[in-house]
């Protein structure tokens, strides 16, 4: 059986390292049930971290993560997301019942501002605070927030509250590494990592081919190993059919070698200077 391991949140609650995307997912109908599927199969597996958002095909893909994990609610860390033009006080709350409505649920444990915007942090965080009194969210954090976004957040009433900082990050985005994830390691907030595997792009990268070799695993598993080896952060792949969410939940196996990860530094070197965050 694969191992579950879990990193803690800012507030110390533990969730899954190893979680589920579903960006594009609900976009081609004869699909939904193979996606459904996927997510059921990624629960079992003990992928609980379901991330999803309100942009995704225009609140579609909420609608059929509610379809997914409907009566089995208590199984799931459900994250949300809310569009920057929407983060006001007002709107975040009216973006949150949303969701709420299309997801089938009651709360979201996870609600993250999608990127930032031009609505003062302080507002999208009295937006969140509001929605935690109202029992509509558990907890709140951000998305594609660089180092000098994370340090203005942290000075505003309220933010030493956020959980996560949900960022593009894998084997060919390393920025994050020279500044970004020392300063939200030291500052106890975990980085979700989404598409890990560069949405499928490092799969036919001549490096990870021998290392996926020595451990008769496919390069995709090399890469969301590499992920999954940092501390501190939970990696968030999308998975379309059960049978890749079993090649995702099968990574959490592989142990990465000194060799390995020399091999893995040569081909995908580490920053040696600040870099602006990427996004997808």
């Amino acid at each position: 059986m694969n191992r579950v391991p879990s990193v803690p949140l800012h507030s110390g609650e533990k969730i899954a390292a190893l979680g589920q995307g579903t960006w594009h997912f609900a976009e081609r109908p004869e699909r939904r049930a193979e996606e459904i599927a996927s997510i059921r199969l990624g629960i079992d597996l003990g992928m609980t971290v379901i991330d999803t958002a309100e942009m995704y095909g225009d609140g579609a893909a909420e609608a059929l993560v509610g379809e997914a994990i409907a009566g089995r609610r208590g199984d799931v860390f459900l994250v949300d997301k809310v569009l920057p033009h929407h983060a006001t006080r007002e709107g975040t709350v009216r973006a949150c019942e949303a969701s709420l409505d299309r997801l089938g649920v009651d709360h979201i444990d996870l609600y993250l501002l999608h990127w930032r915007g031009r609505t003062p942090l302080v507002e999208t965080i009295e937006g969140f605070a509001e929605l935690k009194q109202r029992g509509m969210i558990r907890y709140w954090g951000v998305s594609n927030l660089d180092t000098d976004d994370m340090k203005e957040l942290s000075g505003v009433p309220g933010g030493d509250e956020v959980q996560t900082n949900q960022i593009l990050y894998n084997l060919t985005r390393r920025g994050p590494e020279y500044a970004l994830l020392p300063w939200l390691s030291q500052h106890g907030i975990p980085t979700m990592a989404y598409s890990p595997i560069e949405q499928g792009r490092l799969l036919d990268h001549s490096a990870l081919q021998p290392i996926a070799r020595r451990h008769a695993a496919t390069p995709a598993q090399i890469a969301l190993a590499w992920v999954l080896h940092h501390d501190g952060v939970i990696a968030i792949p999308r998975a379309g059919t059960p049978s890749h969410v079993r090649e995702n939940a099968a990574a959490r196996d592989i142990e990465l070698t000194t060799d390995d990860f020399h091999d893995l530094d040569h081909a995908f070197p580490a920053p040696t200077r600040p870099q602006p965050l990427e996004v997808l």
